[in-house]
C-alpha cells in the first residue's frame, strides 16, 4: 500500500464519521497541534529522567486517543484512560521536591528542561485550538481539562529536570 493517496491534493482531508473537510478547518488545527505535541514528546522521551519515561509514554497514548476523538465527528473514542487526576498527583509529587515559586521564571535551563518548556507551549496552543473547536462542535470537557493539567505537568517537570541537573532557574524580571 502506498502512503500517498492524492486525495488531499485538493486541500481537503477525511475525518472519522464525515467525508471531507478543509485542511485548515479548526478541527484539523486542534488535532494537528495534539499530534505535534505527541511527536515532540517522542524527542523528549529519549532524554527524560528514566523515572518519568513510563508517564511520558502513557501521555503519548492519551494524546493519540484525544487526537482520534478530535478527528471523529461523533466523539467515538473511549476516553476512560484519559485521567487528569494522574497528572495532578504527579504534579503534586514533583512540586514537593521543588522550591516554591516566588516569581516568574524564564523558560530554559538544561536541554531537557528547555524541551519540556517548549512542549508546554505546544500543549497550550493545542488547548486553545481545542477550546476554539468546542465553540463549534461538541468536545468533551475531559479533553480540555486534561490538556490544561498536561501543560502544568510539563512546567513542573521542566523545573524538576533543572533541579536534578543542578541548573538554576532564571527569575523574571531579571534582578
Amino acid at each position: 500500500m502506498k502512503i500517498y493517496t492524492k486525495t488531499g491534493d485538493d486541500g481537503k482531508t477525511s475525518i472519522i464519521g464525515k467525508t471531507r473537510i478543509s485542511k485548515d478547518d479548526i478541527r484539523i488545527e486542534a488535532y494537528g497541534s495534539v499530534d505535534e505535541l505527541n511527536s515532540w514528546l517522542g524527542v523528549i522521551y529519549n532524554e527524560i529522567n528514566e523515572k518519568n519515561t513510563s508517564l511520558i509514554k502513557r501521555i503519548q497514548s492519551d494524546l493519540f486517543e484525544i487526537g482520534a476523538e478530535l478527528a471523529s465527528e461523533n466523539n467515538e473514542m473511549n476516553l476512560a484512560k484519559i485521567e487528569p487526576k494522574i497528572l495532578e498527583e504527579k504534579i503534586d509529587d514533583l512540586s514537593e521536591k521543588l522550591q516554591p515559586l516566588r516569581s516568574f521564571i524564564l523558560p530554559g535551563g538544561s536541554l531537557t528542561a528547555s524541551k519540556l518548556h517548549f512542549a508546554r507551549t505546544i500543549c497550550r496552543r493545542a488547548e486553545r485550538r481545542i477550546v476554539s473547536l468546542s465553540k463549534v462542535v461538541d468536545v468533551r470537557d475531559k479533553i480540555i481539562i486534561y490538556m490544561n493539567r498536561l501543560s502544568d505537568y510539563f512546567f513542573v517537570l521542566a523545573r524538576y529536570e533543572n533541579l536534578i541537573s543542578d541548573v538554576a532557574e532564571i527569575k523574571w524580571p531579571l534582578e
